[in-house]
């Protein structure tokens, strides 16, 4: 049974470019992740200031395996050397003014039907 992580990131307004620039230039190295299924970044549009970050995983091990993994620390460590000096608090701070994880089990999913558009 799949697993998906959301990380609930709380985003000032004048961050916002910010957090997105450096996804955008993120390691990448969760793709080659075994158990790995998917990313996204999910931008609020309607009045919110919180970021999710969503990552669907195979398996609870296989995410636990990764957030202890080097690459996960690598990736982590090169995210924050990017970050350009006086951005966020202090430098090369963080971009988020607070962040949470939620967990869940996929219990139930769909997708289109073959031959609908």
């Amino acid at each position: 049974m799949s697993v998906v992580k959301i990380n609930v990131l709380t985003v000032n307004p004048e961050m916002r470019e910010e957090i997105e620039r450096r996804f955008a230039g993120r390691a990448g190295l969760v793709e080659s992740a075994e158990g790995f299924e998917g990313f996204e970044l999910l931008r609020p549009v309607e009045g919110q200031d919180r970021y999710l970050v969503y990552t669907k995983w195979r398996s609870e091990e296989d995410f636990k395996r990764w957030t202890e993994s080097r690459q996960f620390q690598r990736g982590h460590a090169e995210a924050a050397k990017d970050r350009p000096a006086g951005h966020g608090h202090g430098h090369g701070g963080p971009a988020a003014a607070g962040a949470e994880l939620w967990s869940f089990e996929v219990v139930q999913s769909a997708g289109p039907k073959p031959g609908d558009s």
